[in-house]
């Protein structure tokens, strides 16, 4: 059982401990998708859709939400970005 480390007294069990939110209330949307663009957001979804204790349909999900920057360097999207990298420089030597 988890308990917060106090200077005198019995401990205090941590559902006991009441934490403030350390971020400002002030959030707007632009900083949600900053944040998002910045960080990224993954989604794994495994769905079932039963009848009866019948499985009829699955479906699994997974998406990656994030700038092409962040994308890139956790080695997603590489495959794509090879490919806009050609075809800008096979138009560059067109001109």
């Amino acid at each position: 059982m988890p308990f917060a480390l106090r200077d005198r007294g019995p401990p205090t069990p941590l559902w006991e401990i009441k934490m403030n939110p350390t971020r400002p209330k002030e959030a707007t949307l632009v900083d949600l998708v900053d944040r998002l663009l910045d960080k990224g957001l993954v989604l794994n979804a495994d769905l079932v859709i039963s009848m009866g204790d019948v499985p009829l349909i699955g479906i699994n999900l997974k998406a990656a939400i994030a700038g092409m920057e962040t994308m890139l360097q956790y080695g997603l999207m590489r495959e794509f970005d090879k490919e806009v990298v050609k075809t800008r420089k096979t138009e560059m030597e067109a001109i």
